[in-house]
């Protein structure tokens, strides 16, 4: 990665101060600044280009004979799915329409190019570019037409994994044949065509999968956290007994010799070809009205041997195809709250990674687009919340700081109620700091990445509050120095290995700040796409208090030793040398906190920034973001100066120790749930803060009114 960036262009104006104090926590003067510039789309160093190996000139194979179609009174016919796609909303409407995450992580985005309208944009084939501008038709000449193209698009978008409502009808052979030749006819690299087909009717034989399937369902369930547990105890394995027939897709690594094309360079072709032979046959058993169910849950050399396969083949798929009752209008997951579609525009990125937008729009930094999508709190939701909250039987006001809390979650979710901020989710991230040189705490830096393996073994305060209040555990490794497994739970998103000494000149470059904050911003979309409805901030460093203690001081203009404290447990003499770090830090370096970017860059840390992100991609997607301690205050405090809008979402779960976290709560306007003296970190006290936050929407939703439940009102 580029250690600098060319010059960016300026931001657009800051945008109105917040709503009144019932919409949203107001910042403390200081931080009324002019708006930051913020970056333009990251350059990223141009990627080694290597030709793709083409396919070889051999004859193909003697086409199979498929018969037609079967008769209509012999195969079952296809379910009607003429009805309308539901189209979420993603933008909070004045109106009061519901809104919410989940809306915002499914909407599909520029519906003129969705699959609704698909059979009307046609992918043109290549050609040269003059000859596409004199001739704007001749590109598609070889198109299907309008109907054909419709058909495809409807496949593709009405495609569904099928788990329940399977019919006993059995699958014709010559329907069954014409899925199996879809399957078959998928590209493949080197023209391998590395897959065979296990096609299983016999009931004892999936009797045995459906037991083998089963032990290793329950298994993963018992690991699930609590609100994951419940949503998953409805997902259900059955669809291997009550379909007809199985198919079992494999492949072979090692089939078409030694010289394959394209598997030298890349050894894991093999199975993304035989991936394509599962998309095809899902499609063709969709035209056919068949339903497809992906069954993972297994232990792959326990099928193995059920399945009698030779050592040299391997699973890729197990499907339970059979006709339906219906197709789900959705996704199943995401029916179920599972999980959501991620929106086109996350994943389409122009020439380099991370230079976005969708085909014929100018390309964007995830920064900017994150910025542009947060919005005020619903109003209309707000008085709503505000109303059922004086009609609640209860004295008015006698909830205190829940009313606030839970009248702010449905201006968020732009709906009354809001649904309950679970699950939720705490991402800790972790990274260390090259202040740590000067003496700034009692603990060796190799510490940060042995608490980074006690978080994955499940043996850190925060995971045993998370398993107290159902919540699930992931850390996000951004600047550790030292090498981490690849294990599940772990998302490697290392900048480099620690920051630099900030007394001794910046800490980061200001292209490494950009990365860290889109590190954070990723996090939360990953967390809100896998339907998590609340997060909740953590951090690991060691030394880390001190960069979030120079953060604050810079943009609240507090003195260092008003906001410096002791963090792991600093002696006097360390605490002064630690506010001196902090002077020196702030002397040395370039502050102006009309770049909160550029601030972050001078003096912060990569899991400050990264949180920083985490807090600007939360409230983009209308989640409530719960706030631990002093690194997430100092990363609040950085999100407020790019977009004070962003503590819309924010609520401060408990007051930290941490003379620092008390000023960044005052600047930035957030007053804590509880406060216990903590000063842990890890996200401990957010977390113990996450069943009121949780309380306070369902008492909104399920407290009766006085007219619902004949309670006479005060006089």
């Amino acid at each position: 990665r580029p250690a600098a960036r060319e010059s960016r262009p300026a931001a657009p104006a800051a945008p109105p101060e917040y709503p009144p104090p019932a919409a949203a926590p107001a910042p403390a003067p200081a931080s009324a600044q002019a708006a930051p510039a913020r970056p333009a789309a990251p350059e990223y160093p141009p990627p080694t280009a290597r030709p793709a190996d083409p396919e070889p000139a051999a004859p193909e194979a003697p086409e199979p004979e498929v018969r037609a179609p079967a008769d209509a009174d012999t195969a079952a016919p296809a379910p009607d799915t003429e009805r309308p796609t539901p189209t979420p909303t993603l933008t909070p409407s004045e109106d009061g329409s519901p809104v919410n995450a989940h809306a915002a992580a499914a909407q599909p985005e520029h519906p003129d190019h969705g699959p609704d309208t698909a059979g009307d944009q046609a992918a043109p084939a290549p050609a040269e570019p003059a000859r596409t501008a004199e001739r704007p038709g001749a590109a598609a000449e070889h198109a299907y037409d309008e109907a054909e193209r419709a058909a495809v698009y409807r496949a593709i978008r009405d495609r569904r994994d099928v788990r329940v409502g399977f019919r006993a009808d059995p699958v014709p052979d010559d329907v069954l044949t014409r899925v199996l030749d879809a399957a078959h006819r998928a590209p493949s690299v080197g023209y391998s065509q590395p897959w065979d087909f296990i096609v299983v009717h016999d009931e004892d034989l999936r009797a045995r999968v459906h037991e083998l399937v089963r032990v290793q369902r329950d298994e993963y369930a018992r690991a699930l956290p609590g609100a994951r547990a419940q949503a998953f105890s409805g997902l259900k394995v059955e669809a291997i007994l009550d379909t007809p027939v199985n198919v079992v897709v494999t492949v072979d690594p090692t089939r078409g010799g030694r010289h394959t094309l394209g598997r030298h360079a890349q050894p894991r072709t093999p199975g993304y070809s035989a991936a394509l032979a599962v998309e095809n046959l899902w499609l063709a058993a969709r035209s056919e009205g068949l339903g497809v169910g992906w069954v993972s849950f297994f232990d792959e050399r326990e099928l193995a041997r059920a399945l009698d396969l030779p050592p040299h083949l391997e699973v890729v798929a197990y499907l339970c195809v059979g006709y339906v009752e219906d197709f789900p209008p959705e996704p199943e997951l995401s029916m179920s709250g599972w999980a959501r579609r991620r929106p086109l525009s996350w994943a389409v990125h122009r020439d380099h990674y991370g230079r976005r937008g969708l085909p014929g729009e100018d390309a964007t930094s995830l920064l900017d687009e994150t910025v542009s999508a947060i919005t005020p709190l619903n109003q209309r939701a707000l008085k709503e919340a505000e109303e059922r909250q004086a009609a609640m039987t209860k004295p008015a006001g006698s909830l205190g700081v829940l009313e606030e809390v839970s009248v702010r979650l449905a201006g968020l979710a732009g709906e009354c109620p809001p649904p309950v901020p679970e699950p939720a989710a705490v991402a800790v991230f972790a990274g260390d700091h090259g202040v740590h040189a000067q003496g700034v705490s009692g603990w060796p830096q190799e510490v940060t990445a042995q608490m980074v393996h006690n978080f994955l073994r499940g043996g850190a305060v925060v995971n045993a509050f998370a398993e107290q209040v159902g919540a699930e555990v992931t850390v996000v490794d951004v600047g550790v120095a030292a090498d981490l497994p690849a294990v599940p739970g772990l998302l490697p998103r290392r900048i480099a290995p620690g920051t630099a000494d900030i007394t001794q000149g910046p800490a980061m470059t200001r292209t490494q700040a950009d990365y860290a904050v889109e590190a954070g911003i990723e996090a939360a979309r990953d967390l809100v796409s896998a339907g998590n409805r609340c997060l909740v901030t953590g951090d690991m460093g060691i030394a880390n208090t001190t960069p979030a203690a120079a953060l604050i001081a810079a943009f609240t203009g507090a003195d260092p030793a008003e906001v410096t404290g002791r963090g792991t447990g600093a002696d006097d003499a360390m605490l002064e040398r630690k506010i001196e770090t902090v002077r020196r830090a702030l002397a040395v370096n370039d502050i102006d906190t009309a770049d909160p970017v550029g601030v972050l860059a001078a003096v912060g840390g990569f899991e400050h920034a990264a949180l920083t992100g985490f807090i600007l991609g939360a409230a983009a997607l209308r989640v409530p973001v719960l706030l631990d301690g002093v690194s997430a205050g100092a990363a609040a405090v950085v999100a407020a100066a790019i977009e004070p809008r962003a503590l819309n979402a924010c609520f401060a779960g408990h007051r930290s120790a941490e003379p620092g976290h008390a000023a960044a709560l005052r600047h930035v306007g957030l007053r804590p749930l509880i406060d216990l003296e903590m000063r842990l970190g890890e996200g401990s006290g957010a977390l113990l803060a996450l069943p009121l936050l949780q309380g306070s929407v369902r008492a909104l939703r399920d407290v009766a009114t006085f007219g619902s439940a004949g309670v006479s009102e005060r006089y």
